[in-house]
């Protein structure tokens, strides 16, 4: 175990947010700008706990931060700070204290702001309390807590009908993932049981290094499925891939996350960046060593996470709202996360790393791109683009650093060298990977997703810059740039968003591949891999010059491309552009989800067919217990004449009784 001068600390790491909640949620009306101050002090303390404990870490590889109570002698409260969680509770610290900080000004003419501030710091400590957790059955608590807080925040104007609409949708859509998720925990506690021998005092079954222990036996577990024998492992992860799909946004559960928006700006930032959508990855981050092992489940990650980069890069270029263009992002750049790990079938737990680069990269950058959003509409009062134009000359600190956030997410930069963006350092070995994995199974499908993602990411974040910042304003709006303590954060996060890839992804990378090769978790690689039956291939060699420059060439094309029709309106998007052009309408219309989940499925599926036949159902069990109710009534009623109230008739009925009786037993005893 590593020991740094804060370690014992770890545990204040999402205590003090917590606290933070409780003093902001009872005090903060009484106090300035709602008691903002509480919950930025008790964030900051949290990220210099976490990052002097990152530094600790970087100092001893293959060290870690444990801490563990016993909790009815069979279950488990522990904290397990690897190279894995460090990363991320830096980065979950770090950005919200950003948001934080934009958000005293960004919410201080709210009433509600008292509120906000709690909620937000409750929020923070819950991701804080996931990121932490040494085992699965704490982890869940704390996914479930996050859910509870997205959906507050959400529908944090709840007066108004579309943001409690949203944070409903957000809720239960979430919730699929969330059964499949508590339903995986229950599958694999249930064969852990049988394979222990039951509980037994002072073994922690579901601490993440006794499941991992047990990944051979649980592999070896079968079960016939429609003809098929099915690892318990596949099962079990495939129902825990499920509950990332819903949390993070990933297709066929990524419905809830555009109208995440209803929420304040910094709401959407906390969301999309440093909470919520990034715990679907982390949780298949940190039981990567049972899905390297089955290798079919891999196969599903990579496959959904291809697809859902470049679904929902489809409709990110056609949508006119500022931040539900920012949203459809967010979902893309999830599925290049989750399709990395997919491709762990091929580069092994170096996936872990790969895609976790790319996660922090996009808190950055992502987080960026939605303040510098809510600076807009803080300042111009509107965001719809089409309304929008020229804002950059009113407001260049913000349209710079803006333009920074785009070109980090498009991915620019020079293959092959350690010049470029965050977002390139981070997303090109996404797509290398991608390129090793078909060159190595023959399956082209998941690069293709990747790459074609790349040009449309380009082409519809350039064209939400040029849209906003450049030309003539479209409406009459007063715009002015942003005080310092909402400028202060961009500009910080600009810079994270430019350098950091550059400056850490040779170390990064070597940092993480500790997670799963410390003496916490014990793991042996080529045992899994045996386990799982994949072959993992080392990525030998250099690829061709075209698939080195090819994403690159995708973020020229996609940002000239939004050049000469935004910017230079070289020809008019009339006729394309229109409801009455139907790939244009089905875009923009998101494939009809809506009217597919809510008007089939929800009204005319559960609403309509179930309820009908839960109704039937019911008229059937009503009329059985009304019929013995009428029944047993019925008969009552006729015993009840037998009460006459005389005496006399009693005594008759006794004495004829027991004549009866006398006379039975003297027949039974002379036929015996």
């Amino acid at each position: 175990m590593v020991k740094t001068a804060l370690e014992e600390f770890a545990f204040l790491i999402p205590l003090l947010p917590a606290l933070a909640f409780a003093i902001t949620f009872f005090f903060g009306k009484k106090m300035p700008s709602g008691g903002a101050i509480v919950p930025i002090l008790a964030i900051a303390a949290s990220f210099v706990i976490s990052f002097a404990i990152t530094l600790g870490l970087l100092a001893n590889p293959g060290e870690v931060v444990s801490q563990s109570y016993s909790w009815f002698a069979v279950l488990d409260i522990g904290i397990l700070i690897d190279p894995l969680a460090a990363v991320m509770l830096s980065m979950v610290s770090f950005v919200s204290l950003l948001i934080h900080i934009y958000a005293v000004s960004y919410m201080s003419h709210d009433e509600g702001k008292a509120r906000y501030f709690a909620e937000t710091a409750l929020f923070t400590a819950a991701m804080l309390s996931l990121v932490l957790s040494d085992n699965i059955l704490q982890l869940f608590v704390s996914w479930e807590l996050v859910g509870l807080c997205s959906y507050l925040l959400i529908g944090f104007w709840f007066e108004k009908p579309s943001a409690a609409a949203a944070a409903k949708k957000a809720f239960l859509t979430t919730r699929v993932g969330d059964v499949m998720f508590l339903t995986g925990i229950i599958v694999l506690t249930s064969d852990l049981l049988k394979l222990a021998g039951g509980f037994q005092e002072g073994v922690y079954l579901l601490r993440f290094d006794e499941i991992f222990s047990y990944i051979p036996q649980l592999s070896a577990l079968q079960v016939n499925i429609f003809g098929f024998e099915v690892s318990h492992l596949t099962i079990i992860t495939l129902l825990f891939f499920g509950g990332a799909v819903g949390k993070s946004g990933q297709f066929p559960l990524h419905v809830w996350l555009p109208d995440a928006m209803e929420g304040p700006t910094t709401v959407s930032a906390l969301i999309h960046a440093a909470t919520m959508v990034t715990a679907g990855v982390y949780l298949v981050a940190r039981t990567f060593p049972m899905f390297i092992a089955a290798p079919g489940t891999l196969m599903v990650v990579a496959y959904l996470g291809g697809f859902t980069a470049l679904f929902a890069g489809t409709m990110g270029i056609v949508m006119n709202d500022l931040k539900r263009v920012l949203a459809y992002s967010t979902i893309s750049q999830l599925g290049y996360m989750m399709l990395a790990l997919g491709l762990g079938a091929t580069v092994g737990l170096e996936a872990v790393g790969v895609s976790l680069f790319h996660l922090i990269n996009h808190a950055f950058f992502k987080a960026l791109l939605f303040l510098c959003a809510g600076s807009v509409i803080h300042a111009v009062g509107t965001q719809d683009m089409r309304e929008l134009g020229g804002v950059g000359k009113v407001m260049p600190i913000t349209a710079g650093t803006m333009a920074i956030a785009a070109l980090s997410l498009a991915g620019f930069g020079i293959p092959g060298t350690s010049i470029g963006t965050s977002g390139f350092m981070s997303k090109d070995p996404i797509i290398e990977n991608a390129y090793l994995f078909a060159e190595h199974s023959g399956n082209w499908i998941p690069y293709i997703f990747a790459i074609v993602a790349a040009l449309l990411t380009s082409i519809y974040i350039f064209r939400l810059i040029f849209m906003t910042f450049t030309g003539k304003p479209r409406s009459d709006y007063h715009g002015h740039e942003s005080p310092a303590i909402m400028t202060v954060p961009l500009s910080i996060l600009a810079l994270f968003a430019l350098v950091f890839g550059s400056l850490t992804r040779t170390g990064f990378m070597n940092f993480l591949e500790e997670t799963f090769t410390n003496s916490f978790v014990d793991l042996n690689i080529g045992n899994l891999a045996g386990i799982g039956g994949n072959e993992l291939v080392e990525a030998v060699g250099h690829e061709p010059v075209l698939i080195l420059w090819l994403p690159l060439i995708m973020a020229v094309a996609g940002l000239a491309i939004a050049f000469v029709i935004y910017y230079l309106k070289a020809f008019s998007l009339g006729p394309l552009a229109s409801m009455k052009n139907p790939i244009y309408r089905l875009l923009y219309r998101r494939y009809y989800q809506h009217e597919i989940y809510t008007e089939f499925f929800s009204i005319g599926i559960v609403y309509g067919v179930i309820a009908f036949l839960t109704q039937v159902v019911d008229v059937i069990v009503d009329s059985i217990v009304e019929g013995i109710g009428i029944l047993t009534v019925g008969v009552g009623e006729e015993l009840r004449k037998v009460q006459t109230g005389v005496v006399q008739t009693y005594a008759t009925v006794i004495i004829a009784g027991v004549s009866l009786l006398i006379i039975l037993i003297k027949l039974i005893t002379e036929v015996l």
